[in-house]
């Protein structure tokens, strides 16, 4: 067979078939609705929570994100956080542990908040992030708007395999 034979029933058009955007969201109710559930677990109603996670996966900031739904940034962290998105603690890892021996009592308030050179909000809410496990029934619930990943920038890094674990080095 010959690369004419293959090509000879191929035909080009001038113009593409819009398709449309794909969707996932097979719920039938609005966020705000699903979320319903757990608005007493949650810092704000329904609605804000809602306007704060469809934000933030549209690709806003944290801060961003809650001032389009009208509330405080710590507010907005707090809520990303109770429904599964990580990343919106606002200190690195070793000051997070600060943070967490504070609350295991291991340090006073004052050595914690000095040693992990954090300002009195971003101290408290890495306190309440430490402190407040996800949300389940909310995770389910916005896993429509964010993934199944919980993060609207849940998208695999295509060198991870490349990267070389410290573990390997033991």
């Amino acid at each position: 067979m010959a690369l004419g034979d293959i090509a000879a029933d191929l035909e080009v058009t001038a113009e593409q078939r819009d398709r449309g955007v794909a969707t996932v969201d097979d719920t039938g109710e609005d966020l705000a609705d699903r979320l319903a559930p757990v608005a007493e677990d949650l810092p704000c109603s329904p609605g804000a929570a809602a306007a704060i996670v469809e934000a933030y996966a549209e690709g806003e900031s944290v801060g961003g994100a809650g001032e389009a739904a009208g509330a405080a940034p710590v507010t907005a962290a707090k809520t990303l956080h109770l429904v599964g998105v990580e990343g919106v603690c606002p200190l690195a890892p070793i000051r997070r542990r600060i943070v967490a021996d504070w609350i295991d009592g291991e340090l006073r308030r004052t050595e914690a908040r000095e040693l992990a050179d954090a300002s009195e909000a971003e101290f408290l809410l890495t306190a309440f992030l430490e402190t407040h496990d996800p949300l389940p029934a909310a995770r389910e619930a916005v896993e429509p708007v964010l993934g199944p990943a919980g993060s609207a920038a849940a998208v695999e890094d295509p060198l991870t395999e490349t990267m070389s674990d410290a573990e390997e080095f033991y």
